[in-house]
Formats: C-alpha cells, sequence, structure tokens
C-alpha cells in the first residue's frame, strides 16, 4: 500500500480540548486581541501555579525566553556559555544573538543531559583559560530531568547562574517539585509540538521579582515610563498575545491528563517493543527522584544489553524512519549534536562521544497524546516489518 491509503501519525501534533475556546471568544467578545489582556495575566498566573514559581513572563516563543534570559544574567558580547552540544539548535542560537560564545558539553548515558563530569572539566579549563563562563543552560531533554544534585552543586561552587530550560518539561518533577524553577531563570515552549501549546509561544520563571519586571519591560520594546514613546535602550516585540494566551490557559488545565497519556504511550512502547529484534526504548526506567513528562518516547538500535537480539541487517534509524514514511508515519533522528553542525563548527566541545552515539543509533517516536491504542499498533507493525 502507498503512503497515501494511510492516515498521516505525525511526531507530537498540537492536542487541543473544549476549554480554549472559551478563553479565546471572551477575548474576542471584549475586544481583547492587542498583546495586552486578561488571558496573559491568567496564563501567567496558571504557569506560576503549575510550576511552584511566584513569577511568569509569557513571550512569544521559547527561544525568546532563553534570549531574554540570558540578558538577565549579564550574557553580553565576548562572554561564553556553557550549553549542552545534545539539544535542539534554539538552546543555543540566543547565545550567538547576544555576540557570546557557546562551550558545548557532552551528554551521560542515564538521562542524555549534561554530564557532570565533562560539565567540571569544561568549567576549570575554561577558567584556567581566563574566560570563566558567564551562565549555564540546563536543558531537561525530551522531558527527562537532568542530574540536578551534581550540577546544581557545581554551578554554585563556581558561582555560575544557571538558566533552566525546560522547553520539553513542563509537567515534568524532580523530588516533586517541578522543572522550571531549579535556575536563575527558567524557561518554557509553546510551541506547537510540545506537551501543551499557544501555536507558538513561550514563558520566562524567576523567583525574582525584579527580573520578571526586567523581562516584561525589555519585551514590550523596553518603552520607557512616559506619556510618549521614549527609548534608552533596545527592547523586543517578545509579548504573548491575549488570543494565544487564551489558548494557553485552556491548555494549562489539561497539563496532569497530557502528562499521564504521554506516560501511558511510553509505557505501551516499552512493552510491545520489547520483543522486535535489536531495538529498544530508551530513556527508561526513570533514575531515583525523577519523574518524566515523557514528552518524546526515542529508541535506540543495537542496544547495549549482550543477551538483545542483533538488529536486522542494515537497519539504522534512517532506514527506520524511511520505511515508516512508506506507512505515513512520521518519526524523527535524536538531535544532531550541535558541536556537529556547521554553525558551531568553531565552538569548544568538551566530550562529545556519547551524544554522537545517541544520534547515530536514535529514532523518536510519534507520542502525541491524542494517539488511540489502534495508532501506537499501527506503528509498532511498521517497526517489526522494517526490523523483521
Amino acid at each position: 500500500m502507498r503512503s497515501q491509503d494511510y492516515d498521516r501519525l505525525y511526531l507530537s501534533p498540537p492536542h487541543l480540548g473544549r476549554h480554549e475556546l472559551n478563553y479565546v471568544h471572551k477575548a474576542i467578545e471584549d475586544n481583547w486581541v492587542a498583546p495586552a489582556g486578561p488571558n496573559i495575566t491568567g496564563f501567567e498566573a496558571d504557569i506560576c501555579a503549575a510550576v511552584g514559581v511566584p513569577y511568569a513572563v509569557a513571550l512569544t516563543s521559547g527561544t525568546a525566553a532563553i534570549h531574554l534570559g540570558l540578558i538577565l544574567l549579564g550574557v553580553g558580547p565576548g562572554d561564553e556559555v556553557l550549553c549542552p552540544s545534545f539539544t535542539f539548535v534554539a538552546t543555543a542560537n540566543p547565545i550567538v544573538y547576544l555576540g557570546a560564545t557557546p562551550v558545548f558539553v557532552d551528554s551521560e548515558p542515564e538521562t542524555w543531559n549534561l554530564c557532570p563530569e565533562r560539565l567540571r572539566e569544561a568549567i576549570v579549563d575554561r577558567i584556567a583559560k581566563g574566560k570563566k563562563p558567564k551562565a549555564l543552560i540546563l536543558v531537561h531533554l525530551y522531558g527527562m530531568p537532568a542530574k540536578l544534585p551534581e550540577i546544581l552543586a557545581l554551578a554554585q561552587e563556581f558561582d555560575i547562574p544557571i538558566l533552566e530550560d525546560a522547553a520539553e518539561a513542563l509537567g515534568s518533577e524532580w523530588q516533586q517539585q517541578p522543572l522550571g524553577g531549579f535556575g536563575r531563570v527558567g524557561v518554557f515552549s509553546f510551541n506547537g509540538n510540545k506537551i501543551l501549546t499557544t501555536s507558538g509561544g513561550g514563558a520566562l520563571v524567576t523567583y525574582d521579582r525584579a527580573l520578571a519586571e526586567r523581562a516584561r519591560f525589555l519585551a514590550t520594546q523596553a518603552k520607557d515610563d512616559a506619556p510618549h514613546y521614549q527609548h534608552s535602550e533596545t527592547g523586543y516585540n517578545y509579548r504573548l498575545s491575549n488570543i494565544l494566551a487564551g489558548i494557553g490557559r485552556g491548555q494549562m488545565e489539561l497539563l496532569p491528563e497530557r502528562v499521564k497519556r504521554r506516560r501511558q504511550i511510553f509505557d505501551w512502547y516499552r512493552e510491545h517493543l520489547a520483543p522486535l529484534p535489536g531495538i529498544t526504548v530508551a530513556l527508561a526506567p526513570e533514575p531515583a527522584g525523577s519523574r518524566s513528562n515523557r514528552w518524546l518516547t526515542t529508541t535506540l538500535l543495537n542496544p547495549a544489553d549482550p543477551e538483545a537480539a542483533p538488529t536486522a541487517p542494515g537497519a539504522t534509524p534512517e532506514t527506520l524512519r524511511l520505511h515508516l514514511e512508506t506507512r505515513n508515519i512520521e518519526s524523527r533522528p535524536l538531535w544532531k549534536p550541535l558541536h556537529l553542525q556547521p554553525l558551531f563548527a568553531a565552538a569548544p566541545m568538551y566530550g562529545g562521544a556519547v551524544c554522537e552515539d545517541l544520534f547515530a543509533r536514535g529514532l523518536c517516536l510519534p507520542s502525541g497524546s491524542a494517539m488511540t491504542d489502534g495508532d501506537l499498533r499501527r506503528v509498532k507493525e511498521a517497526l517489526a516489518e522494517a526490523l523483521s
């Protein structure tokens, strides 16, 4: 059969409920459609309640939130910022916006996040070279909490502020505390593929009222307190609209349900893909104290288990991806490490073997919270065909 004979299964499509329309209709009825209004205030309050922080600023994207967060941490031209290599490019691009240099650090194999050993190596070496890092971007990849005790201890030891990139980790927890509140600032994404969406949007969260006020000021073109338009410094058009914030309000009501379903999908894959040769559902089990939202279910070919059956000859993540496409199923390789991207060819890198191996062997499977068990069986059957 041709791929057109099947309905498309997307990797992580938006999943809307009924509540979003209530907030959007109210905004239109009240003519609150400009980048201001009660939905924004309410959405920020919803984020604060979900994350357990006192201040949130709703923005146009997670990338905008990282950009403003780095500004709040004092990053500027000539500075260096520590950053995982195994992440989406949006984590590192704002470093370049500011004329700073990313210093990439390898992953550890348990959570795929920043390796504390390589991180210490990077910090010590940069300081020895006279370039103490200005900030550290901490990512929770695919919703899995990073090794927070070790990383937080290193940041404190060397007095390096943390920007916590929880773009993929809304609803994830460490020691029953929601992710996003462990850094000086935290950021979330509400892009269309995230566990909750505003179609496009993001947020910056913090415990520091002054930082939140500064972020809100910069996000609204840095307009000085004057009756006319007066500007003393560069600002940005980063504020989320009241309409999109209304979508976010409805989505936030669904967060526990969406996390529950993503975790169910992960468990289904883990059980039903186990008999397939040479492939394993990755990032399982969760490390002690961690609870992932399981934003995306990921797999690895040729697992390290010596008792596992070998993968079919010639099988690679790309051959699997292409076969899934013949069944109109979207899948994606794991993130290509940023130190391998042409854009960052000159950036310093510490380690690299772990994230390079993960990229070479990994594939993300459809994980949308609206998937049915029938959809999941279709993915399994397509993988079984490719691996048989």
